[in-house]
């Protein structure tokens, strides 16, 4: 029997949920096909930061980004009946008097006042190293990535939303104006499929390079933090004296195999700030889908115009998911210009 549905969504990460999210405020049926193959939402960090904490420059948006993402996580909360969004905050540790002073002439800078704390917080802890104190990032949190994609899923599943095979793109059939796929007639199709773009005959154009990432999770008993410490890795509470420590950034390997020499290049950084011991409980890997100029893929393809493309999202996924979802949907529904920056279609 021919279902007919408005869309099919093919990628269920942090990209996926997002549209699905668009979908569901507007009354929109759809279906989701997700085979697991693509991890790096389910092993990110999570967090959202408003500042590029290595030079104290703007994110991309940050004001409407933040603003939307919070919206939106919250809304999930309430969908999902969890918690999903740890307001913790963000310190910037500092290694030097120049670096004291870069932050204080940045956070006067238009797009980072609103985000940047002027008073240097003294460092209070035995276990860290900061005798120049840090940095507080306003407006800071974490998502817990891991249990939304879980819990996201096991909701489309009760609602019969979710096919769990691997999507065959040769099966594909364009209709006038539809998309049929097996049982399922579409307006329009997206493809949220992360790296795997690469199998994806319709979008593999795109220079989508993606860049291997791997976090390990450390338990300290000692360490004691209650923010998120930024330094030459990132230290962030999970609860319990468990901190996820990452994280790296590999070009060449595209698997998701875990490696010694990530695990060693990870602990060799702690060590320079932290003088606890701890021990390593985990250590995972994925492949973030990050594009040569660090913005997101969102479009309609040029041939076939109920293809559409939502990816790219790189390595602050939490935060620009929502944004560049709502442009997408609203350039489908409203024919709505996407900011040229983040069309897909400038490569073309």
């Amino acid at each position: 029997m021919q279902m007919k549905i408005d869309y099919i969504i093919v990628g269920c990460g942090l990209a996926g949920i997002a549209f699905c999210e668009q979908l569901l405020v507007n009354n929109k049926t759809f279906v989701v096909f997700d085979d697991s193959s693509q991890q790096s939402s389910t092993v990110a960090g999570g967090l959202y930061n408003p500042v590029t904490l290595k030079r104290f420059t703007p994110v991309w948006r940050n004001k409407e980004q933040l603003e939307m993402a919070i919206t939106a996580y919250e809304r999930i909360e309430q969908r999902l009946k969890l918690k999903l969004d740890y307001k913790v905050p963000v310190l910037r540790r500092f290694t030097s008097l120049e670096e004291q002073n870069n932050w204080f002439i940045a956070s006067d800078k238009e797009g980072l006042e609103a985000y940047m704390s002027t008073t240097i917080l003294k460092n209070t802890n035995k276990c860290i190293d900061a005798a120049f104190g840090f940095g507080e990032v306003l407006q800071t949190g974490r998502i817990d990535t891991k249990l939304l994609i879980a819990e996201y899923k096991a909701f489309l599943r009760q609602q019969d939303l979710l096919n769990e095979d691997a999507f065959n793109y040769n099966a594909l059939i364009h209709g006038d104006g539809s998309v049929n796929y097996n049982n399922v007639e579409a307006k329009h199709i997206i493809f949220a499929e992360g790296f795997g773009i690469h199998k994806n005959p319709y979008f593999k154009h795109l220079p989508l390079e993606g860049t291997k990432g791997e976090l390990v999770t450390i338990h300290a008993p000692d360490l004691k933090l209650d923010f998120v410490l930024k330094s030459s890795v990132f230290v962030i509470p999970l609860g319990n004296d468990l901190y996820r420590i990452g994280a790296t950034y590999e070009h060449k390997d595209k698997t998701n195999t875990i490696s010694a020499e990530a695990r060693e290049l990870l602990l060799n950084k702690l060590n320079t700030f932290i003088n606890c011991p701890f021990e390593v409980v985990n250590q995972v890997a994925g492949i973030r889908p990050t594009v040569k100029d660090r913005r997101a893929l969102v479009g309609t393809h040029k041939a076939f115009k109920n293809y559409h493309i939502l990816n790219g999202l790189g390595t602050r996924g939490v935060m620009i998911a929502p944004y560049v979802a709502k442009q997408l949907f609203e350039s489908i529904e409203h024919q709505t210009p996407i900011e040229a920056v983040i069309d897909s279609r400038r490569f073309d």
